[in-house]
């Protein structure tokens, strides 16, 4: 099995550790130290493996955990379709998580510290988190802001700071969307005994609560004002009014249905990217 993983003979143990979406955090983490410092440097290579390692370890133990249920929702993934041996996706994951692990101690304390907290978070998420209500929720949007965080860490204490309002747009955006996300599927979560926050506190209360954390990512949006000015401010005015349009256009529906035909879901994560190439373009001139 441990020779499976480490040569990747089939496909199925590169589908389970979902390289573009790992591939893509790497550059996020890049991105994160670029927004800290304005520059980028060969060393921020060891970011992007790190990240991708970390990443790809915690999506091989989530279709690990998850494989009952891709049993009877995603019988194509690579463990139930028989692509992928179970035993051996686990040793992937073991794998991924120590070499991203062992990648960071080449770095600063502070990246070694978010490193090995995510690790855990990763692993606990895909044995029980992600069934605790909101719980779950919470951990996805700080897994994905601390992308930035970790990135910025790289230039030390000072460029994690630096980057703090931009992670916390990321991060309340991100949990806006992943609440919404479970209220346009709360009808077939109730019927799989799924126990998601819309099915415990019903579709309207999450709308509005992810209307509040869409108007704080706004209100954390502005800060970078304060050391980037007015250029900065009317490019992400721009993604803000987006933002708030859609936010706004949710928060009139009560149903799964009118939640879906806003697109709601959609447009936060085009105006997420369209944050990001702000963020950068300001880091880079300003």
């Amino acid at each position: 099995m441990q020779e499976e993983c480490l040569i990747l003979p089939r496909s199925g143990y590169i589908q389970v550790i979902r390289p573009v979406n790992a591939v893509l955090a790497g550059l996020a983490g890049i991105v994160g130290y670029l927004m800290a410092t304005g520059t980028l440097i060969p060393g921020a290579i060891w970011i992007f493996l790190v990240v991708f390692l970390v990443t790809a370890g915690g999506n091989a133990v989530n279709d690990y955990c998850d494989v009952e249920i891709d049993r009877i929702n995603r019988p194509d993934r690579p463990i139930p379709s028989g692509a992928a041996d179970r035993d051996a996706v686990l040793v992937c994951s073991a794998i991924l998580f120590l070499c991203g692990l062992a990648v960071s101690f080449t770095m600063n304390p502070l990246c070694v510290a978010i490193a090995a907290f995510n690790t855990i978070l990763l692993v606990w998420y895909a044995i029980s988190l992600k069934r605790t209500p909101g719980a779950g929720n919470i951990a996805i949007s700080y897994l994905t802001a601390s992308i930035f965080v970790f990135g910025a860490a790289f230039a030390g204490a000072g460029g994690a700071m630096k980057v703090l309002p931009i992670a916390l747009v990321t991060f309340f955006a991100m949990l806006a969307r992943e609440l919404w996300k479970d209220a346009e599927d709360v009808l077939g979560d109730a019927a799989g005994g799924a126990l998601t926050l819309p099915v415990r506190i019903g579709v309207y209360p999450v709308i509005r609560l992810g209307f509040l954390f869409l108007v704080t990512a706004i209100c954390a949006s502005l800060v970078p004002f304060l050391w980037w000015g007015l250029p900065y401010l009317a490019g992400i005015a721009v993604v803000d009014l987006l933002v708030f349009w859609t936010a706004f256009r949710a928060l009139s529906c009560r149903t799964p249905e009118c939640l879906k035909g806003t697109r709601a879901t959609t447009l936060v994560k085009y105006a997420m990217f369209t944050s990001l190439v702000v963020f950068s373009l300001a880091a880079l001139f300003l």
